[in-house]
């Protein structure tokens, strides 16, 4: 099967679960209509959007360049795919419960648990796309080795610890995970210039 169905698909629910998000953010129905009652209202809820925002930017650019090196997927993809955008329609439920509770012990633990569970979900989609037929030595080839996706597994593993301790605290952790990712992963880029690939193309290795 083509990807084509399934990257549009994708798309479309994670531009929705922004938008869902945004339009949980509180605004100020009280005068003064200043940037102090706009913080006092909206400041934290700003915060959580704009972490949420990163993570699900970073998993839509990872997405895509996923995709770009693998022009077949089967059943065990899709639903795979399936498992990360369930993950992912979780954001909006679990950030906003974060600015409800002002940062409340259960509710950062939940969100870690988010994280974490988007985080495996990308992990098997890649490992369900690698056992494509022709895909997995272009996989390998590219990933080789995911220092990066295990320290960031740890990462949040860390941050749920901490959040049983001070929620705050958890939230560290969680916040440098997404500021690493924000770095642009070339590897995939490097790969197609390397091969000099074009849309559509199929690739090997």
């Amino acid at each position: 099967m083509s990807t084509g169905r399934l990257e549009a698909f994708s798309d479309g629910v994670l531009a929705i679960i922004i938008t869902v998000m945004v339009l949980e953010l509180k605004i100020p129905d009280e005068e003064p209509y200043d940037l102090n009652n706009l913080i006092h209202t909206s400041g934290l809820g700003l915060l959580t959007y704009l972490l949420s925002f990163v993570y699900v930017g970073i998993y839509w650019n990872n997405h895509h360049h996923l995709f770009q090196l693998c022009d077949r997927i089967n059943g065990a993809v899709l639903w795979a795919n399936l498992g990360l955008l369930f993950s992912l329609s979780l954001y909006p439920f679990t950030t906003a419960w974060m600015d409800e509770s002002h940062l409340a012990r259960t509710p950062v633990v939940i969100y870690g648990v988010n994280l974490l569970m988007a985080a495996t979900a990308y992990y098997f989609l890649q490992h369900f796309m690698a056992r494509v037929p022709g895909q997995g030595e272009v996989m390998r080839e590219v990933f080789g080795r995911t220092v990066k996706e295990i320290a960031s597994l740890v990462l949040y593993v860390v941050g749920i610890a901490l959040a049983f301790v001070e929620p705050w605290l958890g939230l560290v952790p969680f916040t440098i995970v997404a500021i690493t990712w924000l770095v642009p992963d070339r590897r995939v880029e490097r790969y197609l210039e390397t091969h000099q690939a074009v849309p559509g193309e199929t690739l090997e290795a």
